[in-house]
């Protein structure tokens, strides 16, 4: 329901109806925050990025053909206002670290370690809880190589699909399959050490 939203506003700005302007901005301002703050992991630049975004967006407006790729294009401008900002900002990390130094370490037999995996459903059903959890989620994905985080902040938080994100970062489909897949295994990683740590119910 939701794409459908996006896509009728793109078509009410392409007739020119004024007031799908307001509503337009107010439906992808907060996505374009949530991307590049995640992304930049810096509010200013967050800011700024998605200051730019909302303006390259209705400088090109005229460019985009098909209503039904709003979303993937205006995630396009927001990935490269996002990339000019990491580029220039004093906040960029200098160095990028490495995903396997968020997945599991070896086993004994020298293989692969199982990601060992809590019991989530016996997380206490508790808002303050289930907040906190929301922000474990923000701070694994941040956290992971820059790589890595655009392709789970498109495929799981903005639910485009494999072809959109690849056509939005320039990969292949089999890399954005790859790389969502190990940056899953980290972000989970992250969350079953946040669960372990809390109480179960009934205790």
């Amino acid at each position: 329901m939701e794409r459908d939203t996006e896509i009728e506003l793109a078509r009410q700005l392409m007739a020119g109806e004024p007031a799908a302007f307001d509503r337009f901005v107010e439906h992808f301002r907060a996505k374009v925050f949530h991307y590049s703050w995640l992304m930049c992991r810096n509010r200013e630049d967050a800011e700024e990025v998605t200051q730019e975004t909302m303006l390259n967006v209705f400088e090109n407006f005229d460019h985009l053909r098909q209503p039904e790729r709003i979303r993937p294009w205006v995630f396009q401008i927001a990935k490269n206002a996002c990339l000019m900002k990491r580029r220039k900002s004093v906040f960029a990390p200098s160095k990028e670290l490495s995903l396997d130094q968020f997945l599991p370490t070896m086993d004994h037999a020298g293989g692969p370690g199982k990601l060992q995996i809590a019991d989530w459903s016996r997380l206490p059903d508790d808002r303050m809880l289930q907040s906190e959890l929301k922000e474990v989620l923000e701070r694994a994905m941040a956290e992971l190589p820059e790589n890595y985080r655009p392709v789970i902040l498109l495929r799981d938080v903005e639910e485009l699909s494999t072809i959109e994100t690849a056509q939005i970062l320039d990969l292949t489909e089999d890399v954005v399959k790859t790389r969502l897949h190990r940056a899953r295994l980290a972000v989970r990683q992250e969350l079953d050490e946040y669960l372990r740590t809390k109480p179960t119910r009934g205790k």
